[in-house]
Order: C-alpha cells, then structure tokens, then sequence
C-alpha cells in the first residue's frame, strides 16, 4: 500500500476544520442553515466501544467553531433502532490555543449508516441541535484496541551508530524513543507506548506537537518504553532525512506503517504486556487520556 503525500492533508483538513474539506465530512441531514456544521475527525467508525473524535465547522462551513468554552453533546441512532444516550464530549487543543476538536467514546452495536444528533452552544447562547450521518463498519481497517500488535523491527540508534538525526526528524528527539525496536518491545511481554509521527512531513504541524505533548508522559513514567515511528521510508541526503517518493511522487510507507494498517498520521497505540493493542489515538489526544491508558496497561 502507498500511501499519498495528501495523506497528512486529511489530517489537516479533519482537524482543523480550517479548510471547509469536504471529502472528509459527511453532509448533516439536517435543512438549510444550520447553526454549524460537524465533521467526522475520525477518520473510521467501527462496531464496538469505540473513541470517537469530531469537529464543528461555523455556519458557513469556512472555519472551527471548536472552543473549549462551547459545548457539545452528541446522541447516536443505529440502523437497527439503536439509542446511545445523549453525552458530554471533551475539548482538545489540537493545537494549544489554535484549534481543538471533542472526544469522547460511544458503543456501536452494529453496523450501518448511523444518525448523530448535535447538540452544541458558544457561552450564552441557546443549544441548537444538527443531525449528522455517517458510516459504521463492522471492522475498522486500521488495528484498534483487542487487536494483537504486530511484530515489526523498526529502526533503532543502534542501527546508525547512535546518531538519531538519521532516525527521526524531530528538531528536538528524545533518543529513549529511538532505543528499542517494536518488535523488541513485544517480545519482551512489557506494556509499550507506539508512536506513529514525522514532525518535519506533517503538513499541518500536527506531528511535532504530537510528540512535543508526548515527552513529559514519558519523562514521568521511566519505567515505560516508548517508541517513535517515522511512518515513511526516509533517505539521508546533505546531512538531512528527507523522503522516499515512488513513481507517481507519494510517500512509502514503512513496514509498521503497513502493518498496524493506518490511513493517516499522528497515531498513538498503547500496547499491553500481552502483546495486544489496548488503546489507540487517532490525529489528537489529550495527556490524561495517554495517562489514563498507561495506567490501565500498568495495572493489568
């Protein structure tokens, strides 16, 4: 599988709700002008317990109405009749001060074409409620939580004599993520933090803040591995990594990037002393739900 230089976009356009991209929405089914548009951030919904991320465009579909002082409820119906229940969604900084989105959980019972039911207001203002649908598939594509880690040798500083520059393209790299090969990490039936992020090819600067909110939950757990992936095959030119483009001029994706089978990055997977994926974040997370998932992992 190749994945396209646009693949980050997605990421861009899902998060950011900057850009109004509307191949990443699923059109609202309700009437003409609504109070505000929603957007599906996760970039797949799959039957099960799930941690769902999504946005809110203004009105006019050409900027973020996420704040953290609005809120957002949200209450699905499934195909079959189902009812979640109404919910409070978290704000989360994508960006600190610049654009954040709402996450939150939801337990889809079978798949379909779902409804979710928005129900949001900026301070001071009166709840206005939209209807949004979207598909649900029986099985994600990319691996989630119950699912078994892959074994995968990723590269590590021993393979380049120490120097992390020809490893990772993070202007400030922690070399502790750099030490221990995936594949290492799950032999050695440990929990693990995996991380899928390439802070100098995400085309929204979502990659460095990734990792940037990442080093003080590892700093404080030293008895944790965690690992940085750069998703694409990169090559050392004049000193720097720069990437390995095919014929048609998209990045390749490395093996892991194959194997846990993303379709976009930033990814985060949390891997328990079983070998199995026991928590995953798409695009943007929040410490306390990195911390929440460590000390589950931790706790066994």
């Amino acid at each position: 599988m190749h994945l396209p230089r646009a693949l980050v976009a997605v990421l861009g356009c899902a998060l950011l709700i900057l850009a109004g991209c509307g191949s990443t929405t699923v059109p609202p089914s309700a009437s003409a002008k609504p109070a505000f548009l929603p957007v599906a951030v996760s970039s797949e919904f799959g039957v099960g317990d799930r941690r769902v991320a999504w946005g809110l465009l203004d009105a006019t579909g050409t900027k973020s109405a996420a704040a953290p002082d609005r809120t957002l409820s949200i209450g699905y119906r499934g195909p079959k009749g189902e009812t979640i229940p109404s919910a409070p969604l978290t704000f989360v900084w994508a960006q600190e001060g610049v654009k954040g989105i709402y996450v939150g959980r939801a337990n889809f019972t079978s798949a379909g074409q779902w409804i979710a039911d928005f129900t949001s207001a900026a301070t001071g203002a009166t709840p206005a409620t939209v209807s949004f649908s979207f598909p649900v598939a029986e099985r994600t594509q990319v691996l989630g939580p119950g699912d078994p880690a892959p074994s995968v040798k990723t590269p590590t500083l021993a393979d380049v004599g120490g120097d992390v520059a020809k490893v990772s393209t993070d202007t400030a790299p922690v070399k502790r993520f750099y030490e221990t090969s995936e594949a290492d990490a799950l032999a050695a039936k440990k929990p693990f933090v995996l991380i899928f992020a390439t802070p100098k090819f995400c085309q929204q600067a979502v990659c460095g803040p990734t990792l940037d909110k990442l080093k003080p939950i590892a700093a404080a757990h030293p008895e944790l591995t965690f690992i940085n992936v750069e998703p694409y095959q990169l090559k050392l030119e004049n000193g720097s990594l720069q990437p390995v483009l095919d014929a048609q001029n998209n990045l390749v994706p490395v093996d892991a990037t194959t194997a846990f089978k993303l379709q976009t990055e930033p990814y985060v997977f949390v891997v328990g002393a079983d070998g199995s994926i026991k928590a995953s974040f798409e695009l943007v997370f929040s410490p306390d739900e990195i911390e929440t998932a460590i000390k589950a992992v931790e706790a066994g």
